[in-house]
């Protein structure tokens, strides 16, 4: 009896996690327009999202991996994609999302590969990502972001790629730490960027979200 009752309470507990990332990838799904379907199976009448075609689970039914790479979505970015806990990639890299990078990502803490370049994003980068401690791959070039690098980013000691090229960035990039490693392709073509700022140098301002 104690096993059956450890048993059940267990499938309790994965339905109701399976219930909020499927709720939290169906706001996704209400939040932008989708021209050609990608998301048509995307049915929150399902008992969890796992069978849902671009979503890739565990064998626990969490959602680690959501693949929408190319496939001409537009619309805003949900901070409700923050509760997807056990995400390692989240791929939404050549669509048309506009708006701001939901501060509320920087909570995926086994996030690996964050691409969101070649979109309309615009707004500061959130300082929040700077608690990203396992992401290796941070590519949120080819859009319009502004404001300064938060120099938390340098920080992340398993980043391997990092790329902010062509946006709208301005003051200087940080040479140490994870950017130490990163060449200046990696900032490029931001206009207003004035180049990079060696460590021990004139105090940062670190405010403006960054």
């Amino acid at each position: 009896m104690v096993v059956l009752f450890l048993l059940i309470l267990l499938q309790i507990s994965i339905s109701s996690y399976a219930n909020i990332e499927g709720d939290a990838l169906y706001a996704l799904r209400r939040a932008v327009k989708d021209p050609t379907n990608v998301l048509q199976s995307w049915d929150p009448t399902l008992v969890d999202p796992c069978t849902w075609f671009h979503v890739t689970c565990d064998s626990e039914n969490r959602v680690t991996r959501l693949d929408l790479g190319n496939a001409k979505l537009s619309g805003n970015l949900v901070p409700e994609l923050g509760k997807l806990e056990r995400l390692q990639y989240l791929e939404l890299y050549m669509n048309n999302f506009v708006g701001s990078i939901p501060s509320e990502l920087g909570g995926l803490k086994n996030l690996i590969s964050l691409d969101l370049f070649h979109n309309n994003l615009s707004g500061f980068i959130p300082p929040s990502l700077s608690k990203l401690s396992n992401v290796r791959f941070m590519r949120l070039s080819h859009n319009k972001l502004t404001g300064k690098i938060p120099r938390g980013l340098t920080k992340l000691h398993n980043l391997k790629i990092m790329d902010v090229s062509n946006n709208d960035l301005c003051g200087t990039f940080p040479t140490w730490g994870s950017f130490s490693k990163l060449t200046e392709e990696s900032f490029m073509n931001n206009p207003r960027l004035e180049g990079p700022e060696l460590m021990g140098s004139v105090g940062y301002d670190d405010r403006d979200g960054n």
